[in-house]
């Protein structure tokens, strides 16, 4: 029953003027268009959806490990509900997203949750291709449209990605980046000066993932360089979902962009990590850009 329900979404998805699809490294994916017109607010959301796995205590890790092999029985609702939570934002990235595997019933969540929350623009950055045991990817979700998308291999052991979505127009645009940093220092440390050089001369920038270090290691980190800050709320753990005393899922913007309404949704346990939010109001320098310049048509 749950298969046939994923081959609908997929099939009701295949019949949608779909968003973008797969990028390898470094190919940047367009669309036919010559105006791209973004509105005064969006709101945001980053989410380490841990492939629909769902653990509730750390006992889960050893006694449901075998969910990280082969598909658990609510594996697909678990998805669907992620979706429920999605659809009330506008630009979501996830990470830990299986693309199709034994462990999500062959279905491609991404693709899954685009459908059953309505987004008509997605892209999907796979990090670790373990064919049927595992599809580990980066996910991005819009329904605003981007003129460019641009997949990057994050420096370290194969597996760490960052994805860079760009909206509005060259001149001025927003640079969304959604990202999945290592464990270690080190190796972070050499990832996060690598995104502090691709991000340098942009001045509108949103950078959100799964860091993996708390606020603190950031401040000290090569990306201090970009003078980005985080959004204020009165508690911003994330991890672990069911006893968060870990801000490690973050949510950081240029000086010159305003947020508001940041939140943790302490509710959504459907995770081991909480979702982030919030929402930025959108530079009139954006707006005016994708106004008064037409795109060039892109085939």
């Amino acid at each position: 029953m749950l298969l046939d329900r994923a081959r609908l979404a997929y099939r009701d998805w295949k019949a949608r003027p779909a968003g973008f699809s797969f990028a390898r490294e470094g190919v940047r994916k367009t669309r036919q268009t010559r105006e791209v017109l973004l509105p005064d607010t969006v709101k945001l959301m980053s989410f380490n959806i841990q492939a629909g796995i769902g653990s509730q205590k750390f006992g889960d890790y050893i006694t449901g490990s075998w969910k990280h092999l082969v598909a658990h029985p609510r594996s697909v609702e678990t998805i669907e509900q992620i979706a429920e939570v999605l659809s009330h934002f506008d630009v979501v990235g996830l990470q830990e997203v299986d693309g199709g595997s034994l462990r999500s019933r062959n279905m491609n969540q991404l693709v899954h949750l685009a459908s059953m929350a309505d987004f008509p623009f997605w892209h999907q950055q796979l990090n670790r291709n373990l064919g049927r045991l595992g599809q580990f990817s980066n996910g991005f979700l819009s329904r605003h449209q981007p003129f460019e998308i641009t997949d990057h291999r994050l420096p370290g052991l194969p597996g760490r990605g960052a994805i860079v979505i760009k909206y509005g127009h060259p001149i001025q645009p927003l640079v969304v980046v959604v990202a999945h940093l290592a464990l270690g220092e080190k190796v972070r440390n050499t990832q996060l000066s690598y995104l502090a050089r691709l991000l340098a001369g942009y001045k509108y920038v949103v950078m959100m993932g799964d860091f993996n270090c708390r606020l603190d290691h950031l401040d000290n980190s090569p990306l201090a360089a970009l003078g980005l800050q985080t959004v204020q709320a009165d508690n911003l753990n994330t991890y672990p979902s069911w006893a968060p005393d870990r801000h490690i899922d973050h949510i950081l913007l240029s000086p010159e962009l305003e947020s508001r309404h940041t939140r943790v949704l302490a509710d959504c346990l459907l995770s081991d990590h909480l979702p982030l939010a919030t929402e930025i109001v959108i530079p009139d320098e954006v707006v005016a850009a994708t106004r008064e310049h037409r795109l060039p048509l892109i085939g």
